[in-house]
Order: structure tokens, then sequence, then C-alpha cells
């Protein structure tokens, strides 16, 4: 397997992602998306609207603010619960989180133990400082991780909102008006695409963890006296990893499932399963599967004093429905595809990206053999011309053949196309496979179709 400074280094190299502000030398657990990464993003969140929103007759789709009242977040329990356990080094000032201090040195779960148990076993276990190596840490105490957000010109008039730490909220507080502008019924579901945001530390994990990201989230309501939530949470679960091995390519050996316990589960959560998937680093929560009961719904329905209940148009009865929910990061699938893509041709001397066809950023490259032959130049255009209605196709013709294919094989451009002497007496290009690194000589004319075939 490929470390996780080999994909970092691809990524900046190729243009997939960069660390955030880094003319100026960086921000902290901030990343930016180039030209490669910003198309995979894209039909990555093209796909999961698609395969969970769009084809779903029980689905709609919402796209609530970032910034949202701080009376959200006090009825959803993250202004008092949403919080670190950290701690910092006295010798360094290194700063760092608990519970990923203690997993990392005694690969223990620890995450929902109270702060002075995290402390005794920091203490006990003469866990070092991983800057320093020093022993001498300050006591757990906790960190809330919202972002604070003043609204207003002066700042002692100001309100106070939040960046939101999930898009999930802003289905909850919609519920009431998706209910009233639509004709949807019991069982449904609501699925946002955004971004969140969460002012915590992170492990120095590329994209996995960073304080803003974005996730896709699904709210699925139902009422339990008619719909078993235990069957419904399964059916999720298999959705989930099918999505990500027959539509994003990743191998299945490189997936697993891991049940959160009673003090792990997050304070509104009935049941936690994490899909999860064996990064560089270990295996790691991809897609978070809970049941949230009722949890959200009621809490505002209490803060608000807005009726967020549901009239079952069978028997006029009043329900408060339960949930569950499916959610996922984004960038986490983007580091998963490039992680599982990853391969190292030894045989070629070369690195190659083997996405599915249906992700790579460019379906197809064009080349002229030669940069200086006008005849070559002008078919090579003319090929790439006729397929930009069908295709994302990428024009190079820069340096020898040999170093153009291998440029593209980094950038996971499943073929491509050169245009050669050959070309011009008989209209036959050389349609060169990504994987194989095998040619093969075929007309013009049934470029379009052969590529189809790949989509």
């Amino acid at each position: 397997m490929a470390s996780l400074a080999d994909i970092t280094s691809l990524a900046k190299r190729r243009g997939f992602f960069y660390p955030g502000s880094d003319i100026y030398g960086g921000l902290a657990n901030t990343w930016d998306y180039g030209p490669l990464g910003a198309e995979l993003k894209k039909k990555i969140k093209d796909l999961w609207w698609e395969q969970f929103i769009t084809r779903q007759s029980d689905m709609v789709g919402i796209d609530s603010a970032i910034i949202s009242s701080a009376k959200i977040w006090e009825a959803s329990g993250h202004v008092a619960n949403f919080a670190d356990a950290m701690v910092d080094c006295k010798t360094c000032h290194t700063r760092t989180r608990a519970d990923h201090l203690i997993e990392d040195f005694l690969k223990i779960k620890v995450e929902g133990k109270p702060l002075t148990e995290l402390s005794e076993l920091i203490k006990d276990n003469h866990i070092p400082c991983p800057s320093c190596g020093g022993q001498d840490w300050t006591p757990a105490r906790s960190f809330n991780q919202l972002f604070p957000v003043h609204l207003g010109i002066l700042a002692e008039t100001a309100d106070l909102a939040y960046l939101r730490g999930e898009t999930a909220q802003g289905i909850f507080t919609n519920f009431k008006n998706i209910l009233d502008s639509t004709r949807v019924r019991l069982p449904f579901g609501v699925g946002q695409l955004g971004k969140s945001f969460r002012n915590e530390i992170t492990k120095g994990q590329a994209i996995f963890r960073t304080v803003e990201f974005e996730q896709g989230e699904i709210e699925y309501f139902f009422n339990p006296k008619e719909t078993a939530w235990q069957e419904l949470f399964e059916s999720w679960l298999t959705r989930m990893q099918t999505f990500v091995t027959d539509k994003l390519g990743v191998k299945p050996a490189n997936l697993r499932t891991r049940e959160h316990d009673e003090v792990e589960r997050s304070f509104y959560s009935q049941r936690t399963v994490d899909l999860e998937y064996h990064y560089p680093f270990g295996f790691a929560e991809l897609w978070g599967l809970a049941y949230r009961s009722d949890y959200d719904l009621s809490q505002h329905a209490k803060f608000s004093g807005q009726d967020l209940s549901y009239l079952d148009p069978t028997n006029n009865q009043k329900i408060v429905p339960h949930v569950i929910e499916p959610a996922v990061g984004i960038d986490r699938l983007v580091l998963m595809v490039l992680c599982d893509a990853y391969h190292e041709d030894k045989e070629h001397n070369r690195i190659v990206l083997k996405l599915k066809p249906a992700l790579a950023p460019y379906t197809v490259a064009v080349f002229p053999l030669l940069k200086n032959n006008p005849e070559l130049v002008n078919q090579a255009k003319a090929v790439y011309e006729s397929l930009q209605s069908k295709f994302r196709v990428a024009w190079d013709d820069r340096g020898n053949i040999g170093k153009r294919y291998y440029y593209q094989d980094e950038m996971g451009t499943p073929f491509c196309i050169t245009i050669d002497h050959q070309t011009l007496e008989d209209q036959t290009v050389t349609l060169r496979d990504r994987d194989t690194a095998v040619q093969t000589r075929l007309p013009i004319s049934s470029l379009s179709a052969q590529l189809e075939k790949t989509l």
C-alpha cells in the first residue's frame, strides 16, 4: 500500500489538492482542490446525488444556509456537547486531542470516555509527546468545536450565530417547510451536500480530517410503529457499501464495518455503525450510519415552540418521525478513491492512478506525435474537437510521447490517442490503455463508440 506521503505528493504534483494558503506558509488543517481534484470531487458528489436523491422516489434534496442561529445549536445539543478533549505538552506547548494521542499510542478506542479517565491513561502509560518526546501533559479539558460568528456592524450589538458543524440540522429545522411545500409522505428522506466547519485539532492526515469539509448527509424519516428501524438501518448500510464498491470502484477487501459501543456513540444516537476504509494510516471512518430516533425534531419543537410533527393522512394522527442518518465525508471519499487507485507499476517504472473511468477527471488525452508538424497537429485538433461534445478531453503536445503517456497515467486518464504519420494515410490512430499500456490501432470514426463502452 502507498504511504500517505506518496498520495499527497502525487496530489500536489498533478493538481488534485494543495495545502491551503500555500504561498504564505500554509494554514494548518486547510486544503485547496486543484483542477483535477475539483473534477474528481464534483464527479463523486454528482454520483452521490444521482444515486441517493435523483433516482429515488422517496427522496428530496435541499441546500441550507452555512451560517445559522445560535438557537439551533443550543437546541441540538451541540453547544453543550459538541466538544473534544484537549491536552497540551508542557515542554513544547504542542496541543493535541487526548483521544487521538491515546489511540495512536495504545491502539485502543477511547472516544466518549470522561476527561479524568483520559488524563489518567496518558499519565499512567507515560505517553510521549509526538513532537518532543516529553511526558508532562496538562489535564484533559473540553474544547467546543463550533465556530462562532457575530452578525452585525458593532460587536456589542451583534447577534451570535455559528458556522454549521454538520449539515443535518438544516434538514431538521426545515422539516416543517418541506412538509408544507411538497407532497412527501412517510417514509421519506431529505439529503444535502455542503460545507461544515469544526474547530478541531487534526493529526496531519491530509484531507481526511480538516476544519472545513464537505458532507453528504441524509435524514430518512419514518414512523417507528410501521417501519422496523433495524431493517431500515441494515438496508442503508448495504446501500452505502454498494455505492463505494460499485459506483466508486473501491476494493471490498479495503472496507469493514465497526459498531460503536454505548460510551462512544454520539449523544443523539441509539445505534451507530461506521463504514471504514483502510487508509495508509489504518482503518478509519468513511461513512457513519446512526439511528437518531426522534431526538432532533423533538428538541427543535421544544426550543422553537413550533409543531414539528407529521400528520398521517390515513388516520389523521400526529407523530414525531424517527430518523436514520447516513452521513459521509466527501473529502474522505476523494482520499479513499485516490488511495485505492494508486498503483506502482514496477515493470514499466511508472505510477498509475487506476481510477474508475467514470470518475477520471479526463476520459481521454489526444497527442500529435510531433508538435512541429502542422499536418499532425491539425489532424489531432480535429480529433480533439470531435470528442469534446461527449467526453472530457485533455490536449498535450509537449515532450516525448513516453513522458506524455506517464503524465496522463498519474492523472488517471483511462485512454490516450496518438495521431502519427499513419493517421494521415489511413485515418487510423493509436489508442493506449492506461492500466495495461497496450496500444490498439483503430479508425478515427470508431473512437467515440469505443470510449463510450468504458463509461
